[in-house]
């Protein structure tokens, strides 16, 4: 080697310099590095609450567990992600500290590693040396047993929190958690499985109410709207203390177009995807998942698949097809389940979401499952597009076979009323994924058919009219407005019209539809045929006879001809004819009317719906065409008929009452016919309300009656 070589060195750097080959070894000490957080003595999750909304109860039991000499006590606070188990933690720590004088040690216990090194650093807090803790730290002795000696002869009582505990099998390998007479340790967690925290108190954290979540948005943008607004944004958040903090951090930190709360209400229920906005109100987020709505509930599903529990990822994929109010659990429960997960692993994948948190049972007559709405908008928002099809119509099917094809007349089912909101749900979820086929689309549109069927034969007319309307608005977005099934929803929408006793609106709606049936289906389709029987309804009672009858007579024989003459639906056309008002038209008719009601008790049964019908009818044709006496006897059967068939409180009954209250004072007996009218006057006020027409026609009708009954006593007196 030939020439000089230069070399300078910089604080503990060597420069060597040498004329031939040299072999140089170099040791290098350093201290011990610290891999531990910087404090334990500190929540480290940056400003508490200044006010702590509607946990007054919970709090008051935790203070107890703080209060002098207490001790070998451990709380478990358990619940959804984002419902403020941190928080409550955080005041109690304060509390703790600040007015009890209690040592307060905060652990970050979401995983082996944070775990192991907080309670190291709490060993080295409560005073063990470098020596035991390097010792512990290299697993030449039980770092637990370290830790807890030293908590055990703590010069000061203490409050231990264990935070984000999610994962319980953390605490128990190595066995962390223990109970010490120095202190009371407090565990936060999704996890709810009380086998996990054997001898300790499980306090549940849920959402806040109403009235306290409005609270939350006001106390954190002031002046950005009223108690309503608050009330509602916070509704559809879903009263999640952690959605609720994002709403109002967004709504008071913007500068240059400030929002009101009805703005970002608006603006929330008009998004494809609210979880985004919602998650704009995290200021600084940083790498924590549990600070977005969009990421919190990961943590537990990616728990889940460590457990060998895929099944449930899919099973709450599944529940985001469906709303958030409660649904029934017989869905799951039915023997031809069609999902996209193992049968046999339903049950398990079902106790997974409830262990951690991500959904609840709800008590009650029909055993229910809820799950938050902010949760399933999460989920629904990250679920994989390939699957999204299948899902909807597994969910589509589940509801199909739990609402009748062919719904009966009476009293109502006891499921309608849970099911209604997740059949919504279904059809707004087939719109926002765009993956879902128009098959799909449509098995979901046959289950708001059916409901809407269901509930109008039920009599919840008010609730029939509301399901169509608004299943009809979402199916058109889908399967557009000329696709069958919209055309059939729009039928509902007649019918429960009709029934509420708004005639012209009623009229109105289906001469429209059925304008639009001859155009799409044809003048003779059984649709269009059906629609024609519909419309001749509220024109009997609008006194527009010549077109009813026309209609009626059109129904009657493009049945016939389609179907026979001895079809249901063709003698369902036929005792229609019978509820014409008197004159030639039904003159005619009743003459046939015995025939119809022969015809019906033969071919259906005589309890079938549709011979019920018939012989009410004929009965009022009897009355009409001055046959009184056949009328008393037959509208008396027909009464006898119904409460036997539907019950004594379905609308068809109280129709079959109030004609025999009619026939009874058209025959003298006018104090029967009056006690019979008021039976049916204080239902339909009660049910229909004092301005429907049938509450105001049986109330003309009582007046009558009871003028008849002065007259006939006057008359006897004299």
């Amino acid at each position: 080697m030939t020439g000089r070589n230069d070399g300078r060195a910089n604080d503990q750097g060597r420069v060597y310099q040498a004329s031939g080959d040299q072999h140089i070894t170099e040791h290098h000490h350093h201290g011990v590095t610290w891999a531990g957080p910087d404090s334990v003595r500190q929540p480290p999750i940056g400003r508490a609450p200044a006010i702590l909304r509607d946990r007054g109860e919970l709090i008051g039991r935790l203070r107890e567990a703080v209060a002098e000499d207490a001790g070998n006590t451990v709380f478990v606070l358990h619940g959804l992600g984002g419902c403020g188990k941190t928080a409550v933690a955080c005041a109690l720590f304060e509390h703790a500290t600040r007015e009890r004088g209690r040592l307060g040690l905060w652990v970050d216990a979401s995983d082996q590693a944070s775990l192991r090194a907080g309670m190291l650093a709490v060993a080295a807090d409560r005073g063990a040396g470098d020596g035991k803790l390097m010792a512990a730290r290299n697993g030449l002795r039980a770092a637990a047993d370290l830790v807890w000696e030293h908590l055990d002869r703590s010069d000061a009582p203490w409050l231990l929190v264990l935070d984000n505990a999610d994962d319980p099998a953390v605490l128990r390998d190595g066995g962390w958690l223990r109970t010490s007479p120095r202190g009371t340790v407090l565990v936060t967690t999704r996890q709810a499985a009380g086998h996990w925290w054997p001898a300790a108190e499980l306090l549940y954290v849920d959402v806040l109410p109403r009235e306290e979540a409005a609270q939350v948005l006001r106390d954190l943008a002031p002046g950005t709207g009223s108690v309503e607004d608050a009330a509602a944004i916070a509704d559809s958040l879903g009263r999640l203390p952690l959605a609720l903090t994002l709403a109002g951090g967004f709504l008071a930190h913007q500068v240059i177009d400030p929002w009101t709360m009805e703005e970002y209400g608006r603006r929330l229920r008009e998004r494809p995807d609210p979880i985004e906005l919602i998650d704009q109100g995290a200021l600084d987020a940083g790498n924590d998942s549990r600070h977005l709505v969009s990421g919190t509930w990961q943590l537990s599903l990616n728990s889940l698949a460590g457990q060998n529990l895929p099944e449930a990822v899919t099973l709450l994929r599944l529940l985001a097809c469906w709303s958030n109010t409660p649904l029934p659990l017989s869905l799951l429960a039915n023997p031809r389940l069609d999902l996209p997960l193992p049968a046999g692993r339903v049950q398990l994948a079902l106790r997974g979401l409830l262990d951690h948190s991500l959904t609840e049972l709800v008590p009650g007559d029909i055993r229910c499952l809820r799950t938050h709405g902010v949760l399933l908008d999460s989920v629904a928002r990250v679920t994989p597009a390939g699957e999204r099809d299948q899902l909807v119509a597994a969910a589509a099917g589940l509801l199909l076979q739990s609402l009748p094809a062919s719904p009966e007349r009476g009293l109502r089912d006891s499921l309608l009323t849970p099911l209604a909101p997740h059949v919504l749900a279904l059809l707004r979820r087939v719109i926002t994924w765009p993956e879902t086929t128009i098959s799909t689309a449509e098995s979901a549109a046959t289950c708001a058919l059916r409901l809407a069927t269901a509930q109008h034969r039920s009599g919840d007319y008010a609730s029939a009219l509301a399901t169509a309307e608004q299943t009809t608005v979402l199916a058109r977005r889908r399967l557009g407005n000329d696709h069958v099934l919209v055309l059939r929803l729009r039928q509902r929408i007649g019918k429960a019209t009709d029934r509420l006793g708004r005639l012209d609106e009623a009229a109105n709606c289906h001469r429209e539809l059925l304008d639009d049936l001859e155009r799409v289906c044809g003048p003779e389709a059984l649709d269009t045929l059906t629609t024609c029987l519909h419309l001749s309804r509220p024109l009997v009672w609008l006194h527009r006879l010549t077109e009813a009858v026309q209609l009626m007579h059109r129904a009657v024989a493009g049945r016939s001809m389609l179907l026979g003459p001895w079809h249901p639906l063709t003698l369902e056309a036929r005792a229609c004819l019978l509820e014409l008002p008197p004159g030639p038209d039904l003159d005619r008719e009743a003459l046939a009317g015995p025939d119809v009601v022969a015809d019906c008790r033969r071919e259906l049964g005589t309890d079938h719906p549709i011979t019920l019908s018939a012989e009410l009818n004929c009965a009022g044709a009897l009355l009409n065409t001055g046959k009184h006496t056949e009328a008393l006897l037959s509208a008396r059967r027909a009464l006898t008929a119904h409460e036997q068939r539907f019950g004594a409180d379905y609308p068809i009954t109280m129709a079959t009452r109030s004609l025999l209250s009619n026939v009874l004072n058209t025959v003298g007996e006018h104090r029967e016919a009056i006690e019979q009218g008021e039976v049916v006057r204080e239902w339909r006020e009660r049910v229909l309300g004092p301005e429907h027409p049938w509450t105001k026609g049986i109330q003309d009708k009582l007046r009558r009656y009871r003028h008849s009954l002065a007259e006939a006593t006057s008359s006897d007196s004299n």
